[in-house]
């Protein structure tokens, strides 16, 4: 009888990690580069006897390194567990209402996950034929909004202009820009909290910064915002941040040239894998990410994928009705990515 009191969600599904040698791994979004040689530095340098001892719960030591990089004050920055982590304490926090939160039906599939697990009430709003959003379908009444800027899967940028418009006309309720792919290109929203207290800007380590595998997500926001989110966080758990993942974060931001570097690596492999995706018959919305969301124009999609695996080549495929012919490609090397056009030579 005890299970009918299990609290039954269908549950966000991540992308396949499989450990395979020689492997091409270009299904979940990570950078292909190593982070960068400080990290390495501060791991070797860590005193794994104060691992006997409890982390600083305020993460301090990040939070501060986090502000003087991004010049916002300390009391304005908010640090979690990866992106993910961040995001359901947000969820949590701010949208405690009737009304439903709004966000686009193609993005980050954990959005509705945590509706569900929450109980919180949730609209998806049909993006357009094209993938992009209108603003205009979000402004309604409200329990909150979601948007993914850039946008996931389909790598699509929204202008900051359209989104200053969205927060003009929602001062009622929380909005959430989730920036995980900021970094290869478009605006920030991050200037805007300033004039907006009801923006919550959330960022990741786990893309531009070459870290997934450490989990470092953080939010910028109000003084009044970040409070809140603090709140919560200590009510759950309050030493969410290892040691090592503090160091490592901090010896990350230490290195600026390398983080340049190692994005704009990423950004011209992209706009070349673009035209060479083209000329093999492929169509995708304009990506701005560390992706592409691809699709053929003849050949079936599940045909395209069993055959790069065959290869040792992992892309991702999603489920559902609109996007069921694409294939997500995150970008590699320039190695990687030339071997990839190899084999779509072959299956093309």
């Amino acid at each position: 009888m005890w299970e009918d009191n299990v609290r039954r969600v269908v549950p966000y599904v991540p992308g396949e990690q499989p450990r395979v040698k020689n492997l091409i791994k270009l299904n979940t979004n990570e950078n292909p580069y190593p982070p960068s040689p400080l990290v390495y530095k501060a791991m070797r340098e860590f005193d794994c006897y104060d691992l006997k001892k409890y982390p600083d719960p305020n993460v301090g030591e990040l939070v501060k390194a986090l502000s003087e990089t991004y010049n916002v004050p300390e009391d304005q920055i908010f640090v979690g567990v990866g992106s993910d982590d961040v995001l359901a304490t947000a969820f949590l926090t701010f949208f405690n209402s009737d009304k439903p939160i709004l966000f686009p039906d193609i993005t980050y599939s954990f959005y509705d996950v945590w509706g569900e697990l929450y109980g919180i009430p949730y609209e998806q709003i049909p993006v357009k034929e094209d993938f992009s959003i209108d603003i205009n379908d979000y402004l309604k009444v409200n329990g909150g909004i979601v948007i993914a800027n850039p946008n996931a899967p389909t790598g699509l940028y929204e202008d900051l202009s359209n989104i200053e418009e969205l927060l003009k006309k929602n001062t009622d309720s929380v909005v959430i820009i989730d920036e995980a792919y900021i970094d290869f290109g478009g605006r920030s929203a991050l200037p805007l909290i300033e004039k907006y207290d009801n923006l919550l800007v959330v960022r990741t380590y786990s893309k531009s910064r070459s870290m997934a595998g450490i989990r470092i997500g953080y939010a910028f926001g109000s003084k009044k915002l970040i409070k809140y989110m603090l709140d919560v966080k200590f009510s759950v758990n309050s030493y969410t941040m290892n040691m090592p993942s503090i160091k490592a974060g901090v010896a990350s931001l230490k290195d600026p040239d390398y983080f340049k570097e190692t994005t704009e690596k990423i950004i011209s492999t992209r706009e070349w894998t673009k035209k060479e995706l083209k000329k093999r018959g492929f169509s995708f919305p304009d990506s701005m990410t560390n992706f592409i969301f691809a699709r053929h124009e003849s050949l079936e999609r599940d045909y395209i994928f069993n055959k790069l695996r065959e290869e040792n080549i992992l892309v991702r495929a999603f489920n559902g009705e609109r996007i069921k012919e694409y294939l997500r490609i995150s970008i590699g090397t320039d190695e990687e990515m030339k071997r990839v056009m190899e084999v779509l030579d072959k299956i093309v």
